[in-house]
């Protein structure tokens, strides 16, 4: 052989490192790979004496970092030492104990070790044959999850239906309304698309209408139906109804359904039951979003609020949130497999092999908006396997009673009320308006919201505690969401006694005031 010739117009800049020369070298990476679990170990260690909630400027990070990439390589070391020091400060601290804003997304070792070993192996599994074990791996690990939360067996591989791990559920629901509109454009044709029509309550979360809107479907076909109190802000099966009746009577076609099991703002469950008999009977297709809440139906007493799912057409949860497996990993169930692969297959003659041709095997480049995909199974099953169903079940359940520990306390306090039923293991808040009023006499909606935002911004600023809020007809509420794999009764108490402390310095600001 002739020796390797190098075009003068591209000699290397420099001599070539070890960091670049053995990009995979394994004595590297075991040395490397040691220091960057020691890294996060002592992280973890020490999780709790950072303010959970990030209190830099926007920009901070631009001040700190220089304009360019550096031409020469750097140490681990130093880049570990730059990250405590320049990107810490700009975190949210997620897993922290006091962490207790919108929804988990709960890291573990096993979760954690199963994404190292998905980057590790690095596999693109859009077909079988490009990795046939990231495929069937999948496929049986969605099963195994839909007998867990005891889905009807028509959503299994095992009953003719099947499972897919989307990024999230937003994913999930442009993937299910593409299947229902080329599905429905079939009975009704193309030139008919912009009279679809898609439904979903005013407390569905945002992201449906993020997907609706990629879809195609037209803006002004967008049904938010409003929820009231009466209802517990769940979606009212007459108010569909009468909806569905008046878009007809103009000549709309009815398309889509979403239906939440635990809605972001207050967990409530939607009626499924009720709504898809109604659904079913103008054939509009039905996604169930149980994005937080379903992985709470691993647990038996918690089953009973899919009743009704049989009748749905897709499900989705993410297990990310709820169920140890760091994000990003939605689990999507479809009863029919063929509604999403004829929307969304293509078959390049590069792609072309006897197995997808013979139709033998998934794949599942077919079930996803992208080509391309991770192996994102592994790590559900690490958990699943590592963890097992007893803990991971007792795991919710202890959520739920810290949930039920901290409404105790609230409830114990006159001077705070409940605003929402607790469900699972958030609970909604707010300083009462009857409290406010002992110290002004009279106060209007309004004030008490303004009251509550900024006792929220003041416990946030302290860095002690996170939360977040939602406004739900009107109302103003603290969610207090129990999530974090390190969160005990101890910080629970903790977090009380932050919210008390910020509520009486704030009475005590009013109080002065009234007083000057």
């Amino acid at each position: 052989m002739g020796t390797l010739k190098i075009d003068p117009e591209f000699e290397l800049d420099g001599q070539l490192s070890s960091n670049t020369s053995h990009l995979l070298d394994p004595e590297e990476f075991r040395k490397q790979g040691h220091m960057m679990v020691d890294f996060l170990a002592d992280y973890f260690h020490n999780i709790k004496t950072y303010p959970v909630h990030s209190l830099v400027e926007p920009g901070y990070l631009k001040k700190l970092l220089p304009d360019s990439a550096p031409n020469q390589p750097e140490p681990i070391e130093k880049i570990l030492q730059d990250v405590q020091r320049d990107i810490f400060p700009g975190l949210t601290h997620w897993q922290s104990p006091n962490f207790f804003a919108y929804f988990p997304c709960i890291s573990s070792t096993a979760g954690i070790l199963g994404e190292m070993l998905t980057a590790g192996l690095n596999v693109v599994g859009f077909s079988w044959i490009a990795s046939p074990a990231a495929t069937e791996l999948e496929s049986i690990v969605m099963d195994w999850l839909g007998k867990l939360i005891n889905l009807p067996k028509t959503y299994l591989f095992s009953g003719g239906g099947g499972g897919v791990i989307q990024g999230t559920t937003c994913e999930a629901m442009l993937c299910t309304i593409v299947a229902a509109r080329d599905q429905m454009s079939d009975k009704v044709g193309r030139e008919n698309m912009d009279k679809l029509v898609v439904y979903a309550s005013d407390q569905t979360h945002f992201s449906f209408q993020k997907a609706v809107k990629i879809s195609g479907i037209k803006p002004e076909n967008f049904r938010a139906i409003p929820t009231t109190k009466a209802t517990e802000f769940a979606l009212c099966p007459e108010s569909l109804s009468a909806t569905i009746q008046e878009d007809i009577k103009v000549g709309l076609i009815p398309l889509f359904l979403c239906v939440t099991i635990g809605t972001t703002s207050t967990t409530v469950v939607d009626p499924l039951k009720p709504l898809c008999e109604i659904a079913k009977e103008y054939g509009i297709w039905v996604h169930v979003d149980a994005a937080y809440a379903g992985s709470a139906c691993i647990c038996p007493e918690f089953q009973h609020y899919l009743d009704g799912v049989e009748n749905a057409n897709s499900f989705s949860l993410n297990a990310h949130k709820w169920l140890f497996s760091t994000l990003d990993c939605c689990c999507l169930w479809v009863k029919d497999p063929s509604s999403l692969t004829k929307a969304l297959s293509t078959t390049p003659e590069c792609l072309r092999n006897k197995v997808t041709d013979s139709k033998q095997a998934i794949d599942y480049k077919d079930w996803q908006i992208a080509l391309s995909r991770r192996f994102r199974s592994l790590k559900l099953w690490l958990v699943l396997r590592s963890y097992g169903v007893a803990n991971l079940r007792n795991f919710i359940r202890s959520h739920i009673k810290m949930a039920k520990h901290f409404e105790g306390l609230v409830t114990m306090d006159e001077r705070f009320e409940i605003v929402a039923p607790r469900n699972f293991s958030m609970v909604c808040f707010r300083f009462s308006p009857l409290a406010l009023e002992k110290k002004d006499k009279f106060v209007d909606q309004d004030q008490v919201n303004k009251f509550n935002a900024k006792l929220l911004e003041s416990i946030n600023l302290s860095g002690n505690i996170h939360m977040t809020h939602a406004l739900v007809g009107g109302v103003y509420m603290i969610r207090f969401a129990i999530g974090s794999p390190m969160t005990d009764y101890q910080n629970i108490d903790m977090a009380w006694e932050v919210i008390r402390n910020h509520a009486n310095a704030m009475l005590d600001v009013k109080s002065t005031k009234m007083v000057q």
